[in-house]
């Protein structure tokens, strides 16, 4: 098969693909689905909280440390959920990512706002992130199985999540200490 062939099948399996996502969002998914309204939640409660609570004085170094785990957390996902690893069956609409609830509001906030809890009160975010992503793979990710909102196949488990979790907050962590570090230096 040809370069051009390759892509054109390639293009007629994505529209067919969308078209079925679109489908199923439809009838399982959307607006009338009580799934939907808890996806809604996680989206929209996250940002409300964070709006509410963030140190203002910190805004940037804490609002980047949030935006380095959602970018983590959506590129694991992508993989994930491409592979069949870990799927979310319940989204806001099929031409977002199936987690983004979760990428892009609930992980972010949650570990932002343990970073700043640490950070502002000179306790251990490595200790403190092990217990947040124990709460997030062991409750949420087992809830969002319970209720039939994700599925976990080819033998992801929760404890791979949790790993995954501390893997991406950690690297967040020191990515945000070394922007820190080299923006003190400039300013010396």
């Amino acid at each position: 098969m040809s370069y051009s062939e390759y892509w054109e099948r390639i293009y007629l399996q994505s529209e067919k693909m969308n078209s079925l996502i679109s489908s199923y969002w439809r009838e399982y998914s959307g607006f009338g689905a009580w799934q939907y309204w808890v996806v809604f939640a996680l989206m929209v409660l996250p940002l409300v909280i964070v709006y509410l609570s963030v140190d203002r004085t910190r805004i940037f170094e804490i609002f980047f440390f949030g935006y380095t785990v959602h970018i983590l957390w959506t590129y694991a996902d992508s993989f994930l959920e491409r592979y069949s690893y870990f799927v979310h069956t319940h989204f806001l609409l099929p031409m977002f990512p199936y987690a983004l609830n979760m990428t892009a509001s609930a992980l972010p906030v949650g570990f932002l706002l343990i970073y700043q809890f640490c950070t502002n009160h000179s306790k251990s975010f490595l200790l403190y992130t092990i217990l947040g992503s124990a709460i997030f793979a062991f409750g949420f990710a087992t809830i969002e199985e319970w209720a039939g909102m994700a599925h976990f196949n080819k033998g992801m488990n929760q404890f791979y999540i949790f790993l995954i979790d501390i893997a991406i907050a950690y690297a967040a962590y020191f990515l945000t200490m070394f922007v820190k570090r080299m923006n003190e230096n400039i300013k010396r």
